[in-house]
């Protein structure tokens, strides 16, 4: 143990994203936490160990709070060939990406009790390159597991109003999220909802083939308001905290504001993908650019990002939701029988920098969309923000450099992606996890368990 006054570590940076804005400021670190900070001209107090790194920022580069990425399927055990931890949480590390949540879909088993909670922690822990937390799962005849779930330290509860894809994740009935709901309320749990309205869903055209337009009809924008309108309902009624999960309807957000104004404990995500394309620039058959709810039209985005700016949309998350590039039926371009999920794991930051700078976006915000935000809305202690106590969770971000994506360069296992030859602009340098660089071939990643 160091001495109180020294450092092991001392990082001088003369741009830093701090909670205040971004600064000059010289960081100590100590024991793999953030110890001192001293901003603009002012100098670290205290004498730093001799044995101290000292880490120079140079003008060109932002020192920003490690990124929290609270919405990735990771899909391991049971799916690794779709992703797996060791691959995802070096996209993530490659991305600024220092702690990520794991949905409880997709692997096998799936987190819907605490014996396939300490499956996954288990597989989970040798291959952890970032550090990684666990959302459970409430689906239908679980009701009685999400206490003890909550308890064994799983962030909050995942549910499905409308099919999610796989059989052994079926979803609720809108009475049985409303049940759950009132259980998670009793210990201040929170239940995050992928709202899309299974009634009108039913209703909506059903269809098979390459054309975009048929599959964006197939999702109308009205399942998601019905589906977040029963959420808002199910809050109010129990009290207990609600998080609409990749928000693409912008048709929702005045009653998201609304809900909010209310008091109903309600919080809300977007994800990059909807804010970087638009329906009307997807090619049919590019079905890389499945995902559901489904890219809307340009008018839509642009409504998602006055959301983010007036506040109502809370935080900005991957959803990284990857496959075998088999059952994304690239050959055939079926959108009704591919796979539905966009990787960007490891591409979240410079995509959606690129798109808030154009808009006059500072990248402050950008960075509280996506790491104190995040951290907040999931109640992740320690991470999110350069502040005295928190993980010394770094990435170090050149945010005027130009680069093009090549999906073949990425970490992710299955290297396709929607995000393919796009240029974009800001690029992750190196990323620090407790003060250390990560080692791409040595896994020093934490299990987290919340409260």
């Amino acid at each position: 143990m160091s001495n109180d006054d020294s450092f092991d570590l001392i990082i001088r940076a003369r741009r830093a994203a701090l909670p205040a804005g971004v600064s000059a400021a010289e960081i100590g670190v100590r024991d793999g936490a953030i110890a001192q900070i001293a901003t603009g001209e002012d100098r670290l107090s205290g004498t730093a160990s001799a044995s101290a790194e000292v880490i120079e920022i140079d003008e060109s580069q932002v020192l920003l709070p490690g990124l929290v990425d609270s919405h990735v399927h990771v899909n391991d055990p049971g799916r690794s060939e779709w992703e797996g931890f060791a691959s995802a949480t070096r996209a993530a590390a490659a991305g600024g990406v220092t702690t990520i949540v794991d949905m409880p879909l997709n692997s096998l088993p799936p987190t819907v009790n605490v014996d396939s909670l300490q499956i996954k922690r288990e597989v989970a822990g040798p291959k952890a390159f970032v550090d990684v937390g666990f959302w459970g799962g409430a689906i239908p005849g679980n009701t009685a597991d999400l206490r003890p779930l909550f308890d064994a330290g799983v962030y909050g509860f995942k549910c499905f109003l409308e099919d999610s894809g796989v059989e052994e994740f079926p979803p609720l009935e809108p009475a049985e999220m409303k049940a759950d709901m009132a259980e998670i309320a009793s210990f201040d749990g929170m239940l995050i909802v992928h709202a899309e309205d299974h009634e009108v869903m039913a209703e909506a055209p059903s269809f098979s083939g390459p054309k975009f337009s048929d599959f964006l009809a197939s999702r109308p924008r009205e399942a998601e308001n019905v589906a977040i309108a029963r959420v808002i309902d199910a809050a109010r009624e129990t009290g207990a905290r609600a998080h609409i999960l990749h928000l693409s309807s912008a048709d929702a957000l005045p009653q998201i504001a609304a809900a909010k104004a209310e008091g109903v404990r309600l919080t809300v995500e977007t994800c990059p993908h909807y804010l970087v394309f638009t329906a009307e620039e997807i090619p049919d058959g590019a079905t890389t650019h499945k995902c559901c709810p489904p890219i809307r039209e340009e008018s839509n985005r642009e409504a998602l990002w006055q959301g983010l700016m007036d506040g109502t949309i809370d935080c900005i998350v991957s959803d990284h939701s990857p496959s075998t590039a088999e059952l994304k039926l690239l050959d055939t371009g079926d959108f009704g029988a591919a796979w539905g999920g966009i990787s960007s794991l490891q591409l979240g930051l410079s995509l959606v920098w690129t798109e808030a700078a154009k808009r006059g976006v500072d990248l402050a915000e950008v960075v509280r969309w996506m790491s104190a935000a995040p951290a907040a809305v999931a109640r992740v202690e320690g991470k999110g923000a350069i502040a005295v106590g928190n993980d010394a969770d770094f990435a170090v971000f050149s945010p005027d450099e130009e680069w093009t994506v090549a999906a073949t360069e990425l970490y992710h296992r299955n290297q396709i992606s929607a995000y393919d030859t796009r240029t974009v602009r800001g690029r992750v340098t190196s990323t620090l996890l407790r003060g250390a660089p990560v080692d791409f071939d040595q896994p020093r990643g934490r299990l987290l368990t919340a409260r």
